[in-house]
């Protein structure tokens, strides 16, 4: 990646640069699956975490679980979550939103007062395409797009992850290599200034070997 790609991926539709990465450690919690499932979901944010050098726990003091994830068949199922209207107060005019477009996936972040990433909700609707990802896939490609505030058209062309020659899919290596970046704790966990992309290339330039 050149600095105008890293860029490109923290850029809204509407121009404006933001970039944001999580301020405190994960702590999921994941509504609507099997414990198979489960398992697979926990340990793709394992994963993401470890490469990112970011870290989770069992809890979060404030909130509890600061990373929901919800898989359901139907949008009209989530006004009857109890206490969900209360942590998204305008969740009835979302879901007639997101019904009307019929969405099938969606993510809500909540910040902190220096803008770092302090809770995500992932709602992911099942769907006949939804359902044909194998698990493992899904959840990779959920918890990457929840690490960072990416832009709303950072993977509209080209997903986060890749294949290998077995058939195995894989964080690509150019994300990877950004995550990891943009988790230094030398830099701010918010940015609006473009040119946070060129303290991030700096970032990816010293981590590619000799």
């Amino acid at each position: 990646m050149d600095p105008k790609d890293i860029e490109a991926h923290f850029t809204r539709s509407d121009g404006s640069f933001l970039f944001a990465r999580w301020g405190r450690p994960l702590s999921p919690i994941v509504f609507g699956v099997a414990d198979e499932t489960l398992s697979v979901v926990k340990g793709a944010f394992e994963a993401v975490c470890a490469l990112s050098g970011h870290k989770m726990a069992e809890t979060d003091p404030e909130l509890g679980a600061n990373v929901m994830v919800f898989f359901f068949r139907d949008w009209s199922e989530l006004p009857e979550v109890p206490d969900l209207d209360r942590m998204i107060p305008d969740l009835k005019p979302l879901v007639e939103r997101l019904e009307k477009a019929d969405a099938n996936q969606y993510r809500i972040f909540r910040f902190d007062e220096d803008g770092a990433i302090k809770a995500c909700f992932i709602f992911l609707r099942m769907d006949e395409n939804l359902s044909a990802v194998p698990a493992d896939t899904l959840a990779l490609s959920q918890v990457v797009q929840s690490m960072l505030l990416w832009s709303d058209t950072a993977f509209k062309d080209r997903s986060p992850l890749g294949q290998v020659e077995n058939g195995a899919v894989i964080l690509r290596p150019d994300i990877a290599g950004l995550l990891r970046a943009a988790y230094d704790p030398i830099l701010p966990s918010m940015a609006q200034d473009p040119s946070h992309a060129l303290r991030l290339f700096a970032r990816l330039q010293a981590d590619r070997p000799a």
